[in-house]
């Protein structure tokens, strides 16, 4: 029996080979994750056309996801810088790439993305609209909007972000609702612009069955964009904020009715104080769908450092039930982010993601953890810096003041907590000032 997608094979009990792949990386069983699938509690973004792919799985219960956002700006055309940040994507385990270009004809470097990369692809066909189409804003139809989404489909990508949820009722709660910094979503701001210019419905939401025949066709993972998410922590959890959670919990159900996997979109900038009560918030009005966020940043005045003040945030945000984190760097709200940039942002989102699993009790969560601290109770350099995530950074770390011997770093030589410790225990005596 041939299925059309991940949640329609998984409706009628069948299990695919995606959710066998997903089981075995997540120490789960098959039938648990068909399960989770036929809920819409668990998507596995997985393109028809995407024949590279390695599928993961994002929801309830499995290891915290996160994103890498990259892409060809006008500012910066460099395809081989941008190709370099997929290579250490890649190779730093991110289980996500978006491709946000939005300049010239973006099909050349988005399917050399698709044909390379083992992970998930995602964009956000509304930023590739005036490109692809070669139309100013105001020249652009609905059905346009349209044809981008199906464009993207057909290369191969795995999950798309789509405004749906800024309609005419969301605006009006926006403008109702006198915010510091208004819309600060790229591609919710150029709808609204649209919408506002042409005096229609966001065609997203007007023409949403026929966005979902689409996604349908490719079992493209549709995830839903907060356009009105916060951009300040002062705008966060406000009436229009809320007024389009509600607005895509709706959507939320017509895209499972129609058998295409959801993903919900969620903030922004945000205080500590508001982060769990948002996501448990998103969770119930959006029935339990995997919820990805783009940080939150916990403060609005260390650029230079969002990915310290986003990975706190995602952090809480994962423990209190977020899915799939977007990283932040620290070039964001500065400049189209670099090499270093980028991996500074991968490491930081890890962290956070990491450290939530362990919170949430994840199987095997803590696995890397124990062993890391069984190879510092045993002193042995060689194999902490095996099981380090970033292990080239530490042994570099170490060897930049190397210790005279290798029984502790050059912090506390002699005086190691560890050693001495160690030492007492195997009826060693410790002595400091009888050694020349």
């Amino acid at each position: 029996m041939n299925y059309k997608t991940q949640m329609e094979a998984a409706k009628a009990g069948f299990i695919t080979e995606a959710m066998k792949i997903v089981a075995e990386k997540e120490y789960r069983t098959p039938e648990e994750i068909r399960d989770l699938v036929a809920k819409g509690q668990v998507a596995i973004p997985a393109n028809v056309n995407h024949k590279s792919l390695s599928p993961e799985g994002i929801g309830g219960g499995l290891r915290t996801k996160i994103n890498v956002n990259l892409g060809i700006s006008g500012d910066c055309k460099n395809y081989d810088m941008e190709l370099d940040k997929v290579k250490m994507a890649i190779d730093m385990g991110a289980e996500a790439i978006m491709d946000l270009s939005n300049y010239g004809k973006t099909n050349t470097f988005r399917t050399q993305l698709v044909e390379m990369s083992p992970a998930m692809i995602g964009t956000v066909p509304m930023y590739d609209a005036i490109g692809y189409l070669e139309k100013d804003l105001l020249e652009i139809t609905a059905k346009d909007f349209l044809r981008v989404v199906e464009a993207h489909a057909k290369e191969g990508v795995d999950f798309m972000t789509i405004h749906a949820g800024l309609n005419r009722r969301a605006v009006e709660a926006l403008k109702r609702d006198k915010r510091k910094m208004n819309i600060v979503s790229r591609g919710g701001s150029l709808l609204f612009a649209w919408m506002e210019m042409t005096g229609n419905e966001n065609p997203f939401y007007e023409y949403y069955d026929e966005v979902l025949d689409i996604l349908r066709e490719y079992d493209v993972t549709i995830s839903l964009g907060d356009a009105l998410r916060p951009g300040c922590i002062d705008d966060s959890t406000d009436g229009g904020q809320i007024s389009e959670l509600i607005e895509l919990g709706a959507l939320t159900e017509r895209a499972w009715a129609k058998d295409v996997q959801v993903m919900v979109e969620g903030p922004g900038h945000m205080a500590m104080n508001e982060i769990e009560a948002n996501m448990k918030l998103q969770k119930r009005i959006c029935h339990g769908a995997p919820f990805y966020v783009l940080g939150p940043l916990v403060s609005d005045i260390f650029p230079g450092y969002d990915h310290i003040t986003s990975a706190i945030g995602g952090a809480i945000a994962a423990a209190s039930g977020a899915d799939f984190l977007c990283y932040v760097t620290p070039a964001e709200h500065l400049r189209l982010p670099d090499l270093n940039d980028v991996k500074e942002g991968i490491v930081a989102s890890k962290i956070a993601a990491h450290a939530a699993d362990i919170a949430k009790n994840v199987p095997h969560a803590r696995d890397l953890d124990n062993k890391m601290a069984e190879a510092r109770h045993k002193l042995d350099w060689d194999e902490m810096f095996d099981i380090a995530y970033d292990g080239e950074k530490a042994r570099r770390y170490f060897e930049t003041v190397p210790p005279k011997e290798r029984h502790s770093c050059s912090m506390c030589g002699k005086m190691c907590a560890v050693r001495t410790t160690n030492m007492i225990l195997e009826g060693k005596k410790v002595e400091f000032c009888s050694e020349k």
